[in-house]
């Protein structure tokens, strides 16, 4: 494992030591910036879609970084599968900035700057924005 793919899995065992699933926090903020974003999820009663796609979504990060093997091409995928839905293809790049910002609220003072330039690196590579400070 090198040091890139170390320090997010780090940052993600430890979120969910600190937080468990951070799901509902990471939709919690974005349909608190998104709102448009919500009714999509309408059918999503027991939260399951929010956390498959959260899952993918990490998933893609992990791919990321040992290589990037698919996590760019699945995702330019997923942002035309979901044009039809009325999610505009930014809202990917919105929403793995939001779990980067969610996952360092959890952890806190136990986020560490490895960490942030870890997820920084990420974002860039992935070409999300990385979120705003503050």
């Amino acid at each position: 494992m090198d040091g890139l793919e170390k320090t997010i899995v780090e940052s993600l065992e430890r979120v969910a030591e600190t937080a468990g699933d951070p799901t509902p926090a990471v939709y919690e903020r974005l349909f608190e910036r998104h709102p448009e974003m919500q009714p999509l999820f309408i059918l999503d009663r027991n939260g399951s879609a929010r956390g498959h796609m959260l899952s993918e979504a990490l998933d893609c990060v992990l791919d990321f970084c040992t290589g990037d093997k698919y996590a760019s091409n699945f995702i330019e995928s997923e942002q035309m599968n979901h044009d039809g839905l009325g999610v505009p293809p930014d809202i990917f790049s919105t929403f793995l900035a939001i779990v980067v910002e969610v996952f360092k609220e959890l952890l806190g003072t136990d986020w560490t700057a490895e960490m942030d330039t870890a997820w920084k690196d990420v974002l860039k590579g992935l070409e999300v924005a990385p979120p705003s400070a503050g």
